[in-house]
């Protein structure tokens, strides 16, 4: 997955360990080159410094540079250390279509955890370097949800509202997540809440009889607000874990639909509700997910076409641009073909080797 954005992430470690690594070595050449300024009485390194700083008018910043050298042993990463990488990188990020806003927060981080602060001679540069990447990236991914104790640590039945786009896979995502709940122990029922389309109700009932568990469905053109409260009932009668709820696509400038799902939520009262869109749609899925969260709300996200997206930089945008984590993301056609979202996990495989 996000085998572009590996690439560009690749290539701008393996620059700035290059870039850092001539950096720790520089003070040794500053070191040689200084004069002997001992006189009647021996002077240490750093009091050597300070007279020859005195008399050549060296920078506080530079002689304080190399006082930590000669103490300590250290070297510091300045912003021209790492300056033109960054620019480079940052290049890369939104050829990825990383979003602009997302981009610079990553940046941000990456240059506050390197440049300005004392560092070890001979501390590992990969594991600095690496670091630096990981935490800034984490920053932007946040902490995920884990679904399962989620579930755990709630009332039953656990009500999850699935929205978003028509055509994005949300049908097809309540059938995945229903196979990795039930491998995970749990019952689970299904409510067709989305009855605009004949079709939407045939396709979740045939996803229900495959996997073998219960769809609650009126006809075409039904309140779909009682479709999901006779879903919840169903549930609290035979004692099931979780209700997974479909809505109909849609769109942030439909008003009518926007105003159904309002009263859907006022009715069934859902624990979660998660916005389902596709990674290829790159920043587009960001700016939808954006007017969503801004017009309904929402509680985490779930990315489709994973696999097909090889730039992957709706998955690192998402979850920052709408401050809701990212909960599952689907990898495949089957119906195990789904991951729970584990940003510690993806973050790894993003810092492996291209």
């Amino acid at each position: 997955m996000f085998k572009a954005l590996k690439e560009k992430l690749f290539s701008a470690r393996k620059k700035l360990e290059h870039s850092i690594e001539e950096t720790a070595h520089e003070p040794e050449g500053t070191h040689e080159e200084l004069p002997d300024t001992s006189g009647s009485s021996p002077k240490t390194e750093a009091e050597k410094i300070a007279v020859v700083s005195s008399e050549k008018k060296i920078s506080p910043k530079f002689t304080d540079k190399i006082v930590s050298f000669v103490r300590d042993r250290e070297f510091i990463i300045s912003e021209k250390d790492v300056g033109e990488i960054l620019d480079e990188l940052e290049m890369g990020l939104l050829e990825s279509d990383v979003a602009f806003s997302v981009t610079e927060a990553i940046l941000s981080r990456i240059k506050s955890d390197l440049t300005g602060s004392k560092r070890k001679i001979g501390i590992s540069v990969d594991s600095i370097v690496r670091d630096a990447l990981s935490d800034a990236l984490l920053s932007v991914l946040g902490e995920g949800v884990d679904i399962c104790s989620f579930i755990k640590e709630h009332e039953r039945p656990v009500k999850v509202l699935f929205t978003g786009v028509n055509g994005t896979g949300k049908t097809t995502s309540i059938a995945k997540v229903t196979r990795y709940l039930q491998n995970n122990g749990f019952s689970v029922v299904l409510g067709a809440g989305d009855t605009f389309r004949a079709g939407a109700i045939e396709q979740i009932d045939v996803h229900g009889e495959r996997l073998g568990v219960k769809v609650i469905q009126h006809q075409e053109g039904s309140d779909p607000t009682a479709v999901l409260f006779d879903t919840v009932e169903y549930a609290r009668a035979h004692k099931i874990d979780v209700v997974l709820g479909d809505t109909a696509g849609r769109f942030h400038n439909r008003a009518n639909l926007m105003n159904q799902l309002e009263k859907i939520r006022r009715v069934i009262k859902p624990d979660l509700i998660v916005y389902v869109d596709e990674a290829v749609a790159g920043n587009d899925a960001v700016i939808r997910a954006e007017e969503f969260a801004k017009s309904v709300g929402m509680d985490a996200i779930m990315l489709t076409k994973v696999d097909m997206d090889p730039k992957g930089g709706a998955a690192i945008s998402v979850a920052y641009a709408v401050g809701k984590p990212l909960i599952f993301i689907g990898t495949g056609q089957g119906y195990d073909d789904v991951m729970a979202f584990n940003p510690r996990n993806v973050v790894a495989d993003l810092l492996g080797d291209a």
